[in-house]
């Protein structure tokens, strides 16, 4: 067995830089010396870019560039078939056209020690007579050291899928109900022990709801170990959970059982399955887990259905979705008091009315606070809670200690959540960590591969970046495939933009105004592109629709000062830089530093002077 020095793992693959062989599941491939090269190249910098070039130095040297171009290409195409991966939706090796690759995926053991372990393609046929001539007193020397020592390499991470669970009842009006105890069976499974399982995530599961295809077939489809599938019954005060694992290599029922008791041990009922599972596929709880799983408690059964509409809510995103859901989970509390839950669904709703505008950031980070603090007061392991807290701290406190330190707490307790990992990906760009962000970007991806927001992901990675190239690339890809998604459209529109197409970046930023109900970011990108573009009155026309708006009802001050920028007015777009800075607006959190809608401003000493009293670098 080689040494564990000698492996790079990335995903479910481990490469044994001696060999040049790669392993999954069980099975070997040999790789060739050009696309072995390619690979270790790629691995020994993670999430940045190896050009053309180098790699031409390093595999060919002063080969003619024909036989280069067609090699590497050759090279490429092959690591893509090994790895089951596409230039169209890349997993692991991301092409830059005309430039170089860059590696997406969390690489373990990529340490300047392991790459030097490994012996350079020029020197391997001098190497093979000193290999053979050491394996005999190599041989000897393990026949003394084994029965003291032993390394194993690490079990692969484990990963299961729970299907959409069958509403048995026979009454639709149920049917929700079904639905969300398959989520919070995924959020308690998730929370078992992240290291060793992952979770496919609820909104890439429930694209499975009501499917024909086989469970061996849906598995294969997730690239997941086992599923999760059952039933659920409910009614008056009982409720019944019927659940079945599936091994998804032989389809082997590998345990069923069913639960009935009182509506309100529901969720005791469901950490009951997951403990069940857990111990099914020979995991056991982490100490974080088995204190959670000790805390679920009763619930009132009414309480918990009304949380349950207001997470129905909570996807869709829109003014009157949002209102909806803080009306449900208000009603749940009213009907228990200490429902940790429904006060953390508060939090968050309110946390949506900051980042969306909704209302005005000191009144909404108030509320945040309020209700994210009751919830952790009840139940001080939510880790989701800690992600709200940590989203608050660096877009309406700008303090980023505190988002650093509840964002690893989140992601402590509730390693598999989505959401949790999403706000934390684009944190991780906005702060550079350009790496971390890619390799977050990547478990996001595991995690829920069918999911509509995480495809614009790697958009919102590049625009805190300012790396329009690939951004334009990612979202060309990305628009077609989901042309309602407004934000796909708004990162297409400052892709363009960024790259020096104005006029191809409007009808984008139209058409995001268009979906998203007004929404005043794109409003303002698109007055900012007339702007730039000659067209001042339709900018101006905006500027004062905004204005007359902000006399009622908030708008972002921040929005409007991007227009006066695009129109040349710095003085005015200072003073609505000013009024951004007073409310603590999450808007100039997030976006001053890498907004281009600012560089007209970035060289001002006021500008300057924001960024010093915000805590940012120059």
């Amino acid at each position: 067995m080689p040494s564990t020095l000698q492996i790079v793992r990335f995903g479910p693959f481990a490469l044994d830089l001696r060999s040049a062989e790669l392993h999954r599941n069980g099975t070997t491939t040999q790789l060739a010396e050009q696309p072995f090269q390619v690979l270790t190249a790629l691995l020994e910098r993670p999430g940045e870019v190896v050009t053309r070039d180098e790699l031409q130095q390093r595999l060919w040297g002063a080969e003619t560039f024909g036989d280069f171009e067609h090699g590497l290409n050759a090279a490429v195409k092959r690591l893509r078939e090994v790895l089951g991966d596409s230039a169209e939706n890349p997993r692991y090796i991301e092409t830059l056209p005309r430039h170089g690759y860059r590696f997406m995926a969390p690489v373990e053991g990529a340490t300047k020690r392991a790459f030097a372990l490994r012996a350079p393609a020029a020197v391997l046929p001098y190497l093979v007579i000193a290999g053979l001539a050491s394996l005999l007193i190599a041989l000897m020397s393990f026949l003394v050291w084994r029965p003291k020592h032993r390394t194993d390499v690490p079990e692969k991470r484990i990963t299961l899928a729970v299907l959409p669970f069958e509403n048995t009842s026979r009454e639709p009006r149920q049917e929700f109900f079904s639905d969300s105890v398959t989520e919070e069976l995924i959020n308690w499974l998730g929370r078992v022990d992240a290291q060793h399982l992952g979770v496919i995530a609820a909104t890439s599961a429930m694209k499975y709801k009501n499917s024909a295809k086989k469970a061996g077939e849906i598995g294969r489809e997730l690239g997941v170990d086992y599923i999760l599938e059952g039933s659920v019954l409910r009614e008056e005060s009982r409720t019944r959970i019927t659940a079945q694992l599936i091994r998804v290599k032989d389809q082997t029922h590998l345990w069923a059982e069913s639960y009935e008791r009182d509506s309100r041990d529901i969720l005791v009922m469901q950490t009951d399955i997951a403990r069940a599972v857990a111990q099914q596929i020979r995991l056991t709880l982490t100490p974080q887990a088995q204190q959670q799983f000790s805390r679920a408690r009763r619930v009132n059964p009414d309480a918990y259905l009304d949380y349950l509409r207001g997470q129905l809510e909570n996807p869709k995103f829109t003014f009157e979705a949002m209102a909806k859901e803080q009306a449900y989970y208000e009603r749940a509390l009213q009907k228990d008091p200490n429902f940790a839950l429904a006060y953390f669904g508060l939090a968050n709703c309110y946390l949506n009315y900051m980042q969306t505008r909704r209302l005005a950031p000191g009144e909404a980070a108030k509320r945040t606070k309020e209700f994210v603090t009751k919830a952790l007061e009840i139940d001080e392991n939510l880790g989701e809670a800690y992600g709200v807290l940590a989203f608050t701290n660096w877009r309406y406190d700008w303090d980023v200690q505190a988002a650093e330190r509840n964002f690893q707490r989140a992601i402590e307790l509730s390693p598999n959540s989505v959401h949790v990992r999403m706000n934390h990906t684009t944190y991780l760009a906005w702060r550079g960590r350009r790496t971390e962000a890619f390799a977050e970007r990547e478990i996001v991806r595991q995690l829920d591969p069918l999911r509509l927001e995480a495809g614009a992901h790697p958009g919102l990675i590049y625009y805190q970046l300012r790396d329009y190239g690939p951004m334009l690339e990612a979202m060309r890809q990305y628009v077609p495939s989901n042309p309602g998604h407004w934000l796909g459209h708004n990162l297409l529109g400052v892709a363009y933009q960024g790259s020096g197409q104005t006029l191809l970046a409007i009808p984008e930023y139209q058409k995001a105004v268009e979906y998203s109900g007004n929404d005043s970011d794109p409003v303002a990108a698109l007055a900012y592109a007339y702007a730039r573009t000659g067209n001042r009155a339709e900018a101006a026309k905006t500027l004062r629709n905004l204005l007359e708006q902000s006399k009622t009802s908030y708008v972002s001050p921040y929005m409007i000062a991007t227009i006066y920028a695009g129109l040349g007015n710095k003085d005015k777009a200072f003073e609505f830089l000013a009024k951004a800075y007073d409310e603590r607006s999450t808007d100039l959190s997030y976006f001053l530093k890498s907004d281009l809608r600012m560089d007209t401003l970035r060289f001002d000493p006021r500008f300057q002077d924001l960024l010093g009293r915000m805590g940012l670098p120059p």
